[in-house]
């Protein structure tokens, strides 16, 4: 038997051999504390709960759902980004349920790039976008996401053959895994880019509710004219505590979400609906109140770790989006060898930065996704290990 030839592209899943050497070191007896996968650690809202369980004795939610996703599902996201990001949508025409926005960053590839077209993806970057480019047959084309930049792409470096030849483009903000963010004027400068070259842009906006000290992320659709160019993936996994759920929303251009649900309508048969009434549950039962008590949170767990790395010499910056950490190996150390350094040798699991690209080289990511009391002891222990 023997795969097909795409497969060999593809390297392991970064989260998946995350997960394997986490089992294997608990096998051994250690007491891991991990901090390597982005899966909130706090319940799903009870009222949330409360909604699936209702729904879920409704016997007309037990049958296929609606290939698009239920209308009040629909209707639900395209009042909330009315009132959130006071960006218009149609529900019919400008938003699709998916199951779990990850399905459908990976299927909007499938329906618009070709064997040899380019995708330009940043760098380091969710590896979703790279990886289904190349099951796709597309070339990944990346775009460094450097410090001494923000974190941002800078669009004038592309190649001019390049863009001939490109379909899409890719980006995140607030960021996985840099946890930058980005504000309208460089969002206007994405859109302006994809205008001027006919490219789709693809906006992964699972993290627009993670932000602290004042600054409120914005949607790239609140820039003029985007849905012309955009289509923007909001999630309701990481605001929620909704990680297990899978439910998410494609919303912008109505030609990439028609296209999009070719792709979904041969592929899958939707979300279940009961789950996607608790969506709209979660959705219009005031999220603004339990995004600020999250933030808290993640804020107080953020600056623990900030301070804990600091005072070793580990230069950290503290974000204003996501709950990760994008912290700067020692010198004497690649991104792979700490990680595997503080797993072996403190228990700690983090994330490789070489995990999300080449230039995630020197760095790792660390989710702030455990009590402060068991954050305060992988401080402890990653200190006891750091040699500047």
């Amino acid at each position: 038997m023997k795969a097909a030839n795409r497969i060999a592209k593809i390297p392991p899943y970064l989260f998946a051999e995350i997960d394997k050497k986490m089992a294997e070191a608990v096998a051994r007896g250690v007491d891991i504390i991990s901090l390597g996968i982005g899966d909130p650690d706090r319940p799903t809202p009870g009222h949330i709960i409360e909604a699936l369980n209702r729904e879920a004795r409704v016997a007309d939610n037990h049958r296929y759902p609606a290939y698009e996703g239920s209308a009040r599902f629909r209707e639900a996201v395209a009042t909330y980004y009315r009132g959130r990001f006071g960006v218009e949508l149609d529900p019919d025409r400008e938003v699709m349920a998916l199951i779990g926005s990850k399905e459908g960053l990976a299927h909007i590839i499938w329906a618009f790039v070709d064997p040899g077209d380019y995708a330009l993806i940043p760098d380091p970057a969710y590896p979703v976008y790279k990886t289904h480019t190349l099951l796709a047959g597309g070339i990944p084309y990346l775009m460094p996401l450097r410090k001494e930049n923000g974190f941002l792409p800078d669009f004038d470096a592309v190649p001019k053959d390049v863009i001939a030849r490109a379909k899409i483009v890719f980006l995140n903000y607030p960021n996985n895994p840099t946890a930058a963010v980005a504000d309208l004027d460089f969002f206007q400068k994405a859109v302006d880019f994809c205008r001027e070259h006919r490219l789709l842009l693809c906006h992964d906006n699972a993290y627009a509710e993670m932000t602290y000290d004042g600054y409120v992320a914005p949607s790239v659709l609140e820039v003029p004219g985007a849905k012309e160019v955009a289509v923007e993936f909001y999630s309701l996994s990481k605001p929620f505590n909704m990680t297990g759920w899978r439910i998410g929303a494609a919303v912008g251009n109505a030609e990439a979400v028609e296209a999009l649900g070719i792709i979904k309508t041969n592929t899958d048969s939707g979300q279940f609906t009961a789950i996607q009434h608790a969506g709209v549950e979660a959705l219009e039962n005031n999220p603004k109140a339990f995004f600020e008590e999250m933030n808290l949170v993640y804020a107080r767990r953020r600056d623990i770790a900030v301070e804990g790395l600091s005072s070793v010499g580990l230069e950290v910056e503290k974000p204003r989006g996501t709950f990760y950490l994008w912290v700067p190996v020692p010198r004497l150390y690649s991104a792979a060898e700490f990680t595997a350094l503080l797993l072996d040798q403190a228990g700690v699991v983090v994330a490789p930065g070489t995990g999300y690209g080449e230039y995630g080289e020197g760095y790792i990511r660390i989710a702030l996704t455990v009590e402060e009391d068991r954050l305060k002891e992988a401080m402890d222990r990653i200190a006891r290990q750091v040699k500047l």
